[in-house]
């Protein structure tokens, strides 16, 4: 078995779901006491958080490449970044390794394009919605994306970061992003992209929409999976 290099914390709490569900998975296929081999990097999001804040990307990158870095010297055979909003650095991330870089755009668009859908609705924090980073690689594997107006983006990312980051799921927000979900079918999208590691924690039941739900963390914890299997 491979072992995964893990850079988490932004946030805590989707983190513990990669930790949890990897080492799920892993026990599933192999059976027995077999759990993941996991070397985890947990980051101090508050310092994360005021770097987006404050528009100093390449300082964040910096950060997390060093991560990745001490990931790989103490034995990791990948890394995986378990947060999306912080892809906007993965090529600084990814020119620094000799391991693979487990990319959770790609892994997602290729569960989308598996299953014939072209036409896709983006959920995320503004960074992930609003910057070409995220966009422009789904765009490159034949995706058309839709995204919120600007009022329904600032109320999504308003959610993310002041009660899903914080462990809270509120009735109220659930039914604005199902509101949302609603307004991106009529503009075409033929699923949603759960594009925060965080959503899935208020949208876990897609029975509630006539419509498919790609969540992203557990699409990357599936690729991380395979990884870590294959030989």
């Amino acid at each position: 078995m491979k072992t995964l290099g893990l850079i988490g914390g932004m946030s805590w709490e989707s983190t513990a779901i990669y930790y949890q569900h990897i080492n799920k998975a892993i026990q599933q296929r192999l059976g027995g006491f077999h759990s993941a081999k996991i070397i985890l990097s947990s980051v101090n999001f508050a310092e994360i958080e005021q770097l987006q804040r404050q528009n100093l990307w390449h300082v964040a990158g910096e950060q997390l490449k060093s991560e990745a870095l001490r990931l790989q010297h103490a034995g990791a055979d990948a890394i995986v970044l378990c947060t999306n909003t912080m892809h906007l650095v993965a090529p600084q991330i990814e020119d620094a390794l000799s391991i693979p870089f487990l990319h959770i755009i790609d892994a997602t668009a290729a569960a989308i394009c598996q299953q014939d859908i072209q036409c896709v609705g983006l959920l995320g924090t503004s960074f992930t919605m609003e910057q070409p980073f995220y966009t422009t690689r789904l765009q490159e594997h034949g995706l058309v994306v839709k995204q919120p107006d600007a009022a329904s983006r600032a109320e999504i990312h308003r959610v993310i970061y002041e009660e899903l980051c914080q462990g809270q799921v509120i009735a109220a927000s659930k039914q604005h992003y199902v509101d949302v979900i609603k307004q991106l079918k009529q503009q075409g999208a033929e699923a949603i992209i759960l594009g925060c590691t965080e959503i899935g924690m208020l949208l876990p039941d897609a029975s509630i929409l006539d419509l498919p739900l790609f969540d992203t963390t557990h699409i990357h914890i599936a690729t991380a999976v395979e990884f870590a299997l294959s030989r």
